[in-house]
């Protein structure tokens, strides 16, 4: 069965791969290689994206950002594959597989849903290195991975606590991509926010799928959907924590003279340009400094298997202050900042 499978991993990979790199916009990320420079020409980076792949403008862009910075600092070739809707768990490890047979040999899979993939093909590749964001479970560790991981509550308790301090109505939302253990992360962090600047803010919650149906991450309509009725509802401000779907949350907010609140990137900067005044703050998570954390400890010699978290105090998360709509209530949030650094608050995670 092995043998079977590496037969069609060697007949489609070079179309597969050829087709997810042609389509980067940058040439570090489109799998041509980067200026030789001795040692670091060696260094080779697979970069296997989630649902929505790169130009998501929110958690795979993140990714790919770092992904650039490496490959424009250390000169390492890079190549690009993308998760697709519905795809069963059997061709995300192929698509890994694909990578290393190509000769990428440190692969960065992007996403919970390579768990128990990177698992499974880690222990197969002994000699090959990898990280996996948003991942430390049993499935995915061994000694050739490394697991990058964020403390994605205390993120969102900030934005939370923004949204709670900011609504005009007392009610606001959050819609999340999937129902995961990782996404009510988000939730339990936002609310917690929201009720510790306002104990009697309202918070509605949907989630737009159900494992192990992931495409909640890539569907801007669902998003749309869950968002417009939130704001029907008397919300005014919607946080998402949905990859791709948040833009439907932005279009939503838009039409509904309402504000939203992005997720991952700095959303005001990488949404589409006619709903970047709708986004009133974005939960950054820094998915780029932990991919290019992972290939500098490549290219240092320096890799470590075994997890490691970004936190707030760790500039992991962190909020966005773009349009300066939140201006007026940093000296709140930077307080609660302290607090949670110091330990005083310590934000739920459940």
């Amino acid at each position: 069965m092995r043998q079977v499978i590496k037969i069609a991993i060697a007949a489609t990979a070079a179309l597969t791969l050829a087709a997810c790199s042609s389509a980067a916009p940058t040439p570090a990320a489109s799998g041509t290689s980067a200026p030789a420079t001795s040692a670091a020409a060696a260094i080779k980076v697979g970069m296997a994206y989630d649902v929505g792949g790169r130009g998501d403008q929110s958690f795979n862009d993140s990714a790919a950002a770092g992904l650039d910075k490496a490959a424009a600092e250390f000169g390492v070739e890079t190549k690009e594959a993308a998760a697709t809707n519905g795809e069963a768990e059997s061709a995300r490890a192929e698509r890994l597989q694909q990578l290393i047979d190509a000769g990428y040999t440190n692969i960065v899979a992007v996403g919970f849903a390579y768990a128990g993939s990177v698992g499974t093909i880690a222990k197969e590749n002994p000699d090959v290195k990898f990280a996996i964001v948003d991942d430390a479970s049993e499935a995915s560790t061994g000694a050739n991975i490394m697991n990058i991981t964020f403390a994605e509550n205390e993120g969102s308790f900030l934005v939370g606590a923004a949204a709670a301090l900011k609504s005009k109505t007392g009610k606001i939302g959050f819609v999340g991509g999937v129902e995961t253990d990782l996404i009510k992360k988000f939730e339990a962090g936002y609310v917690a926010g929201a009720k510790a600047a306002n104990p009697d803010i309202k918070v509605s919650s949907k989630y737009l799928t159900q494992p192990p149906d992931f495409s909640g991450f890539g569907d801007v309509a669902k998003g749309k959907a869950a968002a417009e009725g939130m704001y029907q509802g008397g919300a005014d401000i919607v946080y998402h924590a949905a990859g791709g779907s948040g833009g439907g949350v932005f279009t939503a907010a838009k039409a509904a003279g309402k504000l939203a609140i992005g997720v991952d990137s700095d959303q005001a900067k990488t949404a589409a340009p006619d709903v970047q005044g709708v986004i009133m703050t974005s939960m950054i998570k820094r998915v780029d400094t932990g991919v290019y954390t992972f290939i500098k400890s490549v290219h240092d010699g320096a890799f470590k298997a075994g997890n490691n978290v970004f936190d707030l105090k760790a500039d992991g998360v962190g909020y966005s202050t773009t349009g300066g709509m939140i201006d007026d209530i940093k000296d709140k949030l930077e307080a609660y900042k302290a607090d949670i650094v110091s330990g005083k608050i310590v934000v739920p995670a459940k």
